[in-house]
């Protein structure tokens, strides 16, 4: 790869946001809304985040103080997070679903000095949820965009009053310049660093990876997550078309696809598999999206195998709030390849498999992914969680287990907290959950341990048949019999379900699962 890849990655966010305005200037943004659609050029984008910068500096933000965004996938995003890096202060982008217990805990946490949110979205207003959050000694200032502002907080286009005219802040490179956190599949959340380096950083590795298309791309991502922030920055940073959808709906989706030429996008299996639903449904043209990335959970390789069905070439990434993309595939892999792996390392990251005492295991052996990198995290906000974090040397400790294969590829196993140890035997809920995505009855699965006096832990699936199909348990075990599987790994409990509790993202809540499952063996055995 390329030794000038990362070029550019050594200054403040807000110099790479003014290069890239001034690059492409016409650079078109879609938001794709109900209440806030338009169609905008990144040059008139540019210019409100300079006004909104001086609505911050007017109000008291100097550089180093946070800021806190809650929203949707809007315009208004891209212009606070234009001022926020212009003032020097720090992006706190937040999950737009989020309540009073998790607001209240990262604004508390994090000393917030100003907050953006709308008024109301959906089912939420976002003042009453800011009054419950309870007292906030840091937060100064509350910015509403919309008509029904609380008393007390300030108009959005005060913000945008005018543009004082002030050069940027003067930030290094590593100073925080974004506080993420994680979103939630552990039970408290964690407030994830970055650097304008490591962000940048992120996106030249991206940019990189897909230097061999046009982009044109959709984002059905919250910009809450790393996956949708980084995705806004890039638009900025490198001006390809990009396309927001505030709300997902998956016939939306198909139709922007259609309409917009999308080239390309980052999903779930959740966002795929209901765009190629859509897309069969309604007759929608899907042969522009010549580069399919695919990941933040386990992807089964039947999606794939439909996907190519359609002509679309899907490939698998590996990556996390902590440390964005660490490995990723390519459209022009094997078939094989991206339908198994997740790709190989990005520009500068390395990769180690450890034991539990931090030994690094042999090639081709299961062991704890282990990763270091240019856009890796500088440390958690409670720098408490660093010492179990990290390995001597930087490493970071991932919590997935896996190994490369022998052409480089990232297999992963499972994540540590996701074996089931049935008997003293250690199973891998993701292994029975591909088995049992290949069964033509089932529509979804999760598959968590459930709690057992005999054996210490059994495997129990969660599982959403397909309409117009019976799952049993009976039905199940006469699969995976048919199929050769060992028997200790088949389920011995199914729990039909309409939904799997998933965050806004569409990952699928393990810590709710394990936690559903110890309240039922509890009731059990009462």
């Amino acid at each position: 790869m390329s030794e000038t890849t990362l070029e550019g990655t050594d200054r403040p966010l807000i110099a790479a946001f003014l290069d890239g305005a001034a690059l492409h200037p016409d650079a078109e943004l879609v938001v794709h809304s109900a209440l806030r659609p338009g169609s905008h050029r990144l040059a008139d984008v540019m210019a409100d985040g300079l006004r909104f910068a001086a609505g911050l500096r007017a109000r008291g933000i100097v550089p180093g103080d946070i800021v806190a965004v809650q929203l949707p996938a809007w315009s208004e995003w891209i212009v606070a997070c234009i001022g926020i890096a212009h003032a020097g202060a720090v992006m706190l982008p937040i999950v737009s679903i989020y309540g009073a217990k998790e607001m209240g805990f990262i604004l508390r946490q994090s000393g917030a000095r100003l907050l953006v949110t709308p008024d109301r979205w959906r089912s939420a207003d976002y003042g009453e949820t800011l009054a419950a959050c309870g007292d906030l000694p840091a937060l100064a200032t509350h910015v509403v965009i919309g008509d029904a502002v609380p008393a007390g907080a300030t108009r959005w286009e005060e913000m945008l009053a005018q543009d004082d005219g002030a050069a940027p802040a003067a930030r290094d490179a590593d100073d925080l310049a974004m506080l993420v956190y994680t979103s939630g599949t552990t039970a408290d959340p964690k407030g994830v660093c970055h650097s304008s380096r490591t962000l940048l950083s992120e996106m030249a590795q991206v940019a990189y990876a897909r230097r061999a298309i046009v982009e044109v791309t959709l984002s059905p991502w919250p910009p809450g997550h790393v996956a949708g922030a980084c995705t806004m920055m890039r638009y900025i940073t490198q001006g390809s078309k990009l396309v927001l959808m505030d709300q997902w709906d998956v016939t939306d989706a198909a139709m922007l696809v259609e309409r917009h030429r999308i080239s390309s996008g980052s999903f779930t299996p959740f966002h795929v598999t209901g765009i190629l639903d859509a897309a069969d449904r309604d007759g929608r043209d899907l042969s522009s999206m010549v580069s399919v990335l695919v990941g933040a959970a386990p992807v089964p390789p039947t999606l794939i195998e439909r996907c190519a069905a359609r002509g679309l070439r899907t490939f698998r990434c590996y990556g996390s709030s902590e440390h964005p993309t660490v490995t990723t595939g390519d459209p022009a892999d094997a078939m094989e390849k991206r339908l198994t792996t997740e790709g190989q390392l990005m520009v500068g990251c390395e990769m180690q498999f450890v034991d539990d005492d931090g030994n690094v295991l042999p090639p081709g052996v299961d062991g704890e992914m282990v990763t270091r990198g240019p856009e890796l995290f500088t440390g958690y906000f409670d720098t408490r969680l660093n010492a179990a974090a990290f390995l001597p040397g930087g490493w970071y400790r991932t919590g997935d287990i896996g190994h490369f294969d022998p052409d480089g590829f990232l297999v992963i196993s499972d994540r540590k907290k996701d074996i089931i140890i049935r008997g003293g035997e250690n199973i891998s809920s993701r292994e029975v959950e591909d088995l049992l995505l290949a069964d033509p009855t089932i529509l979804d699965v999760a598959v968590v341990a459930f709690p057992d006096e005999r054996m210490g832990e059994i495997v129990s699936a969660y599982v959403i048949a397909r309409p117009g199909a019976e799952v049993t348990l009976e039905s199940v075990r006469a699969y995976f019999a048919g199929i050769g599987v060992a028997k200790q790994k088949t389920p011995e409990r199914i729990v039909l379900v309409a939904d799997l509790p998933r965050n806004s993202t569409g990952k699928i809540l393990k810590h709710e699962l394990r936690a559903r499952a110890r309240a039922e063996a509890k009731e059990l055995a009462a």
